[in-house]
């Protein structure tokens, strides 16, 4: 490597911004008809109305779980219980105002949706659709949540079919 070429890369260093966190939430449900099944809500970005899951920015005085529970009901109006582990983390380049880009982490907390409220902040900005943890997989853009979706729907069908596998055998 040349000296101006270690310069510009050192330079690049200098200028590169961290990595943004939040914190999205899987909002799910379990479909029985036809066999057991994984749904996901998606809802639409405002900006380009690309699918995608509730997510956020770290909110003070919430833990970061507690945060995409927040989300999912300003985005969505997901009420649930929310794991406080999370499934995994994607990352990917969110838009700013004004054209600029910032590089972000994405920690994805499940959320068992019990309900789905009428009226919430941001019902009428954003569509939303339950899809097989498959076909959101295909609608979403970005390779580390698309890999996320069917690693967990794999989970979520292998907890339940053990379930009922001890359930059976205590019978």
């Amino acid at each position: 490597m040349n000296i101006l070429n270690r310069i510009v890369s050192d330079v690049q260093l200098m200028f590169r911004r961290p990595v943004r966190e939040q914190y999205g939430a899987l909002c799910y449900r379990l479909r029985k008809k036809d066999g057991p099944a994984v749904e996901v809500l998606l809802i639409t970005s405002r900006d380009t109305g690309r699918w995608v899951i509730p997510k956020g920015w770290p909110m003070d005085g919430k833990s970061a779980c507690a945060a995409a529970a927040r989300e999912a009901w300003e985005e969505a109006g997901v009420k649930g219980a929310v794991s406080p582990q999370a499934a995994g983390s994607y990352r990917y380049r969110k838009g700013l105002p004004h054209g600029l880009k910032v590089d972000c982490r994405v920690r994805v907390f499940p959320l068992a949706v019990d309900d789905l409220c009428k009226d919430f902040p941001e019902k009428d900005e954003r569509r939303a659709e339950w899809v097989t943890c498959a076909e959101a997989a295909e609608r979403v853009q970005e390779p580390g949540l698309k890999a996320l979706l069917l690693a967990f729907e794999r989970q979520v069908l292998a907890g339940q079919a053990s379930a009922a596998k001890n359930g059976a055998g205590s019978a």
